[in-house]
C-alpha cells in the first residue's frame, strides 16, 4: 500500500507539505498529471512543486532525486527498498481545478498535489490528512465525507482503491454550512464555504428535485453517495465533475436568498443550471466516456472529437432538467433555450469551425479564448447543446428520444463499451432503424446551419429573431480611458477601416467617445452618407480612422408556443 500524508502547518504561506511512503523499485520514477480530467487544457501542475527529496525509510539516508522532465522525477536508488518522498506544493489557485490553502480554506484536488508512483498506479493507497491546531474547527466536505457530517478532527485517514480513485476525489476543509438530504435512498451532502446568506432549505429542496429527475431518467445512479462542494465568491464561476462529487465556485448573488421568489431569479437559475450540469456528468463523462478517456494519458493531451456529446448533451439537459423537475416553469425554460440559440446565432465562427473540430481543438482554443475566437470558432458546449436539441427532436419524430439514446449508452458502458466516433450512428440505428449519417455529416462534422426553426415548428414552437445592432461591427466597453474595443466582426465597417480589438476609442467626430454617442453618430452619418472619424489609441500610439457609417445586425432569438399539443410531444 502507498501512503500519502498531506500537512498544512504552513497554510499561511499557501503551502502543502506532502509525504509519499512506498516500496520503491530500482530507479523508481514518480510523476504528476499535467491536466485534470474534465478540463481539457495542459495545466502544468508540476510548476507548483518545490524541494522534492527522498530518503531510505530503514536507514534514514538521503536518496538523490533526478528531474527527468517537467512532471517526472527519478530516485537514484540502487536496490528495491521502502522510501519516503517529501516535497511542498504552492497552493493558491482559487478555481475548481487545483489547490488552495489559506487561513479560511484548505481545498485540494489530489491531481495537482499527489505524485504518482510509476508502475504502482493500480496499488491501493491511504491518504492521511493532518490539520493544524488553528484550523481544527474546519469541517470536511467532498468524496471522503461519504455524504455525512463528520465532527471536526485533527487528522483524517482514508483508504482508496488506486491512484485514479485518489485524483478523482477532491476535498475541502473550511467553515461551511452543510445540509444532508437523501434522493431515492442515496445520501447527498451540500457544503457551502465563503461569505454568503443562502436559503439552505430552498436550495436543498430544489437540488433534491433536480437529482431525483436525473436519477429517474437513467433508472439508477452510478454512485452510492454524492457531495456538492460550493465556494461562494464575489464573481467567480465554474464547476468540475467527479464520480461522487462536484466542486463548484459561484457568485454569492447566484445562491438563493431567504426571500427567493417561487419562480427562481435568473441568477439562481444560473446556479441551479450549474448544479444540474455537473451532476449529469456523473453519468455522461465519468461513467459513459470517450473510449480513449477510460485510462487517459495524463502526461499529454487526450484528443477527442466527441466533446460535443459529453459537454454539449450535458448543456442541453442541464436546463431541460430544471424544467422537468419543476424547478422552473415552461416559460422560463423557453427563455433559457432562446438565450442558448441567441449565443449560437451571434457566433459567426459557427460557419468556420465544425462542432467536432471544436471538440478536438479544445486543448488549444476553448480554454484560451481571444478577441478572434467568436469569428473563428464555435463552442462544443453551446452548439453541442443545440445539436443535442435537434437530434432529440429528430429521434422523437421517429418514435425514440435522446433520453433513450443516453440510456442505451449507459447500459453499454456498464458492459465496458464506451463511446467512439461511430457510436451515435450505431445507437440511432438500433433505436430507429436509421443511422442519421446525413444529420451527423451536415451538422456535426460540417458547418451547415442547424435546422432549428423547422424542427421546433414541428413541435409547436415559433422561433423568431430580433436584430441587435453592433455599431460599425464592434463590441466595446466603456472605461475611464475611453471605449475599449473587445471584438471586431470580420468584414465589418470597423474591420475594413482598420480598427482592431484592444484599441481604445477616445473620440468620435472630435467628441469624447461613448457607446451612446457612437449610436447617435451612426444614425446621423448613415442618413447623410458621411463617414465617421474615429480617434483611438493602439498601445500608446494615437490613430485616426475613417469608418463607413454601417452597423452589423446580431440576431437575438425568442420562442413562442404556437401549438401546445405538439409541444407536449417533446416537453411532456
Amino acid at each position: 500500500m502507498i501512503h500519502y500524508t498531506l500537512s498544512f502547518s504552513q497554510y499561511y504561506q499557501h503551502l502543502i507539505e506532502v509525504k509519499v511512503r512506498f516500496d520503491a523499485a530500482l530507479q523508481q520514477e514518480l510523476w504528476l498529471p499535467t491536466w485534470i480530467p474534465g478540463s481539457y487544457l495542459i495545466r502544468e501542475f508540476s510548476r507548483y512543486v518545490e524541494a522534492v527529496k527522498a530518503r531510505d525509510v530503514t536507514t534514514g539516508e538521503a536518496i538523490p532525486v533526478q528531474k527527468l522532465a517537467k512532471n517526472k522525477w527519478r530516485l537514484a536508488s540502487q536496490t528495491s527498498q521502502p522510501v519516503e518522498v517529501s516535497y511542498q506544493v504552492y497552493a493558491y489557485d482559487l478555481s475548481v481545478r487545483g489547490a488552495y490553502v489559506d487561513h479560511e480554506r484548505l481545498y485540494v484536488n489530489p491531481t495537482a498535489v499527489c505524485l504518482a508512483v510509476a508502475g504502482q498506479e493500480a496499488s491501493p493507497l491511504q491518504l492521511h490528512i493532518d490539520v493544524p491546531q488553528a484550523l481544527q474547527h474546519f469541517q470536511l466536505a467532498g468524496s471522503y465525507a461519504k455524504a455525512q457530517t463528520l465532527a471536526p478532527q485533527a487528522s483524517y485517514t482514508f483508504t482508496l482503491t488506486d491512484y485514479a480513485n485518489l485524483i478523482d476525489s477532491p476535498f475541502e476543509l473550511a467553515q461551511q454550512q452543510q445540509i444532508l438530504f437523501s434522493v431515492q435512498g442515496i445520501p447527498h451532502q451540500l457544503a457551502i464555504s465563503g461569505s454568503h446568506q443562502t436559503n439552505l432549505s430552498r436550495l436543498s429542496q430544489d437540488l433534491q428535485r433536480i437529482c431525483s429527475t436525473e436519477i429517474a431518467m437513467f433508472g439508477e445512479a452510478p454512485f452510492n453517495d454524492y457531495s456538492f462542494m460550493v465556494m461562494a465568491t464575489g464573481n467567480s464561476y465554474g464547476g468540475l465533475e467527479h464520480q461522487t462529487s462536484t466542486s463548484l465556485i459561484s457568485p454569492r448573488d447566484d445562491l438563493p436568498k431567504w426571500n427567493e421568489p417561487a419562480k427562481p431569479s435568473s441568477n439562481y437559475q444560473r446556479f441551479l443550471g450549474l448544479c444540474s450540469h455537473e451532476y449529469f456528468h456523473a453519468w455522461l463523462v465519468k461513467f459513459i466516456r470517450p473510449h480513449n478517456f477510460v485510462s487517459p494519458d495524463l502526461h499529454q493531451e487526450g484528443y477527442t472529437s466527441l466533446l460535443w456529446i459529453f459537454e454539449g448533451f450535458t448543456s442541453y439537459y442541464d436546463d431541460l432538467i430544471l424544467y422537468r423537475s419543476g424547478v422552473v416553469d415552461q416559460a422560463a425554460y423557453l427563455t433559457l433555450l432562446g438565450e442558448q440559440i441567441t449565443r449560437y446565432l451571434q457566433n459567426p465562427g459557427r460557419a468556420v469551425q465544425s462542432v467536432a473540430e471544436s471538440s478536438f481543438d479544445a486543448w488549444i482554443k476553448y480554454y484560451r479564448p481571444d478577441e478572434n475566437s467568436n469569428n473563428a470558432g464555435t463552442s462544443y458546449y453551446n452548439k453541442g447543446a443545440l445539436v443535442a436539441l435537434c437530434l432529440d427532436l429528430v429521434l422523437r419524430q421517429q418514435g425514440a428520444s435522446l433520453d433513450d439514446l443516453l440510456r442505451c449508452l449507459y447500459q453499454r458502458a456498464k458492459q465496458g463499451i464506451q463511446v467512439d466516433e461511430q457510436t451515435i450512428a450505431e445507437v440511432s440505428r438500433e433505436l430507429t432503424g436509421q443511422a442519421l449519417s446525413d444529420f451527423l455529416t451536415r451538422y456535426v462534422d460540417g458547418t451547415e446551419e442547424l435546422p432549428l426553426a423547422q424542427l421546433l415548428a414541428d413541435f409547436g414552437l415559433v422561433l423568431s429573431t430580433d436584430n441587435k445592432v453592433w455599431p460599425l461591427g464592434i463590441k466595446a466597453q466603456e472605461t475611464t480611458q475611453g471605449l475599449q474595443v473587445q471584438q471586431v466582426l470580420r468584414h465589418s465597417a470597423a474591420a475594413t477601416a482598420g480598427l482592431s480589438a484592444q484599441d481604445v476609442i477616445i473620440a468620435i467626430n472630435q467628441l469624447k467617445a461613448s457607446n451612446n454617442l457612437l449610436l447617435q453618430t451612426l444614425e446621423f452619418s448613415r442618413d447623410s452618407a458621411q463617414s465617421i472619424e474615429v480617434h483611438a489609441f493602439r498601445r500608446d500610439e494615437l490613430k485616426c480612422f475613417q469608418v463607413q457609417a454601417q452597423a452589423t445586425a446580431m440576431p437575438a432569438a425568442s420562442l413562442k408556443v404556437q401549438d401546445a399539443v405538439l409541444l407536449k410531444r417533446w416537453l411532456a
